[in-house]
């Protein structure tokens, strides 16, 4: 984290595929914590849960090391990295063999009082147009 406020917590290997792991953390990133968590209990991907789990662990990171308050947390950072590839082999017609990949990823969050965060420049028009 550097000399900066806030925390983070990491989940590394979880059994989803990067690229479904990455619609749910575009679906948060940015939030206010308790916004967040309100969203994921409901969202319907499995992976949803792990976050919530992930962001829950963040806030009481900050809240216990940094003393900071809960109610003010920002997810200013959420990062899904691809992990390792289990190769497994599915047999196929003929004595031939399909290979199935069973991908993992590494999730990251990093919660930072809201007065630390920069404002997303989402809205803004390029170009100044």
């Amino acid at each position: 984290m550097g000399d900066a406020a806030g925390a983070f917590a990491v989940a590394r290997f979880v059994r989803v595929t990067p690229q479904k792991a990455r619609r749910v953390g575009d679906l948060v990133r940015g939030m206010d914590t308790q916004e967040a968590l309100a969203i994921l209990q409901f969202a319907p991907q499995a992976v949803a849960s792990n976050f919530y789990k992930l962001v829950e662990s963040a806030v009481a990171n900050a809240v216990t090391t940094e003393g900071l308050d809960a109610s003010d947390l920002v997810i200013s950072t959420l990062l899904v990295e691809e992990g390792p590839t289990m190769k497994r082999w599915r047999p196929r017609a003929k004595g031939s063999a399909s290979r199935i990949l069973k991908r993992t990823s590494h999730l990251t969050v990093v919660v930072q009082p809201s007065a630390d965060v920069p404002q997303s420049r989402k809205n803004t028009k390029k170009g100044g147009r």
